[in-house]
């Protein structure tokens, strides 16, 4: 063989070498980490256990966008008075994802608040039998 194919040889099996202990190492440190997440989290299961015993968790009220007056919708992050008056303005909405396709809001904006607001449906009154 002449020495260049040796070299690319040489290289070739090099290189295949440090692949596979790359993956070897990869591997390794997936494992660890993962056994490492069912440990904090079996720990955060017995922490949580017994911080529900010690206090009961506070519910998050959320926002109704189709009754929520001006200031209670300039509590949500983001907010403002032109936006609360935008909300207002394009009532009512059949879910909370009306914000966005009836192009109220910006999907940004909106997804930092979805996990705080609702859309309540007015139900109409029941007639007496």
């Amino acid at each position: 063989m002449s020495r260049t194919r040796i070299q690319f040889a040489t290289a070739g099996t090099i290189v295949a070498t440090l692949v596979a202990l790359a993956a070897l190492a990869l591997s390794s440190a997936t494992f660890a980490a993962a056994g490492a997440a069912a440990s904090a989290t079996a720990t955060a299961g017995h922490a949580s256990a017994a911080a529900n015993k010690a206090a009961p968790v506070a519910a998050v009220e959320l926002v109704d966008i189709n009754s929520a007056s001006r200031a209670q919708l300039k509590t949500l992050p983001g907010i403002g008075d032109a936006e609360a008056d935008r909300i207002i303005a394009a009532r009512p909405y059949l879910s909370k994802a009306e914000l966005v396709t009836k192009n109220v809001m910006a999907t940004g904006p909106y997804l930092s608040i979805k996990s705080q607001i609702v859309a309540k449906q007015k139900r109409p009154p029941q007639a007496k039998p």
